[in-house]
């Protein structure tokens, strides 16, 4: 049995995760945006332990997030799902100037990582739009591009692959993977989409809490659990060094190194 946090699990793939992994007998705390929104969540998925709240287009809410986290003790493994879609034609910041597809897509999973108390796994969830995305990390807040909302999201699941191969590297004691979980029916993805929505939600699930030797690795990039190739470019220290960097000045939180 394992005890598992899941970010936005108010709804989407975490509220399914959530709902596969309490049947499945695991342990698991709950996120949802605001106070009302965590116990309503808390009541959709009968038998998880607990629900925490934080909008993560805050920074000052996702430390505090991580705190409640942290209150209540010990996690085995941490499911970075939250996130949000390109919404409108126009940029939408947050009260501090900051893109609200970067604050939460991108940057909340880095506090998060930083700030709770290190799990034995992480789980990223990213996308296959993470080909598209930026390389080259100039301009992460849009201010030099005309704005893009499908290529800021593109930016984003990139991000979240980054930072998960660089804790693979640089956190020997931590299993850190991530996983497309393609174009599913979510509110994201929309009623037309294609794949498979209970592979995608079975998938960050079987990360977090499998001892299947496939499951047990680290640095990985999976599609129905299955690994599936993805831009090597994320597995280059230089460049996960300039992300990091990046997030440690937006952000003010260091990279923990021990």
């Amino acid at each position: 049995m394992a005890r598992v946090f899941i970010t936005g699990s108010s709804d989407g793939l975490g509220l399914m995760a959530a709902k596969l992994l309490v049947a499945e007998g695991h342990k698991v705390v709950l996120h949802g945006r605001n106070p009302q929104r965590a116990e309503e969540t808390l009541r959709a998925v009968s038998g998880a332990e607990a629900a925490v709240y934080g909008d993560l287009s805050s920074i000052d809410e996702t430390k505090e997030l991580a705190k409640q986290v942290n209150n209540l003790g010990a996690f085995d493994a941490i499911i970075h799902n939250a996130g949000v879609g390109f919404r409108g034609p126009h940029k939408e910041v947050t009260a501090v100037g900051i893109p609200t597809i970067f604050a939460v897509n991108s940057l909340a999973p880095y506090i998060l990582t930083c700030l709770i108390n290190r799990p034995k796994r992480l789980v990223y969830v990213s996308s296959g739009l993470h080909r598209g995305g930026d390389i080259s990390l100039k301009d992460l807040f849009w201010e030099a591009r005309p704005w893009n909302g499908f290529n800021a999201y593109s930016d984003t699941k990139l991000h979240n692959l980054i930072l998960s191969m660089a804790i693979a590297q640089r956190w020997k004691n931590v299993l850190s993977n991530a996983i497309e979980p393609g174009w599913v029916a979510t509110k994201l993805g929309g009623a037309e989409a294609p794949d498979s929505l209970e592979e995608g939600y079975k998938t960050q699930a079987w990360l977090a809490t499998s001892n299947d030797k496939e499951a047990m690795v680290t640095g990985g990039y999976f599609f129905h659990k299955r690994p599936k190739e993805f831009q090597h470019a994320t597995a280059i220290s230089e460049l996960q060094d300039k992300l990091i960097r990046e997030y440690e000045r937006i952000s003010g939180i260091p990279f923990p190194t021990y």
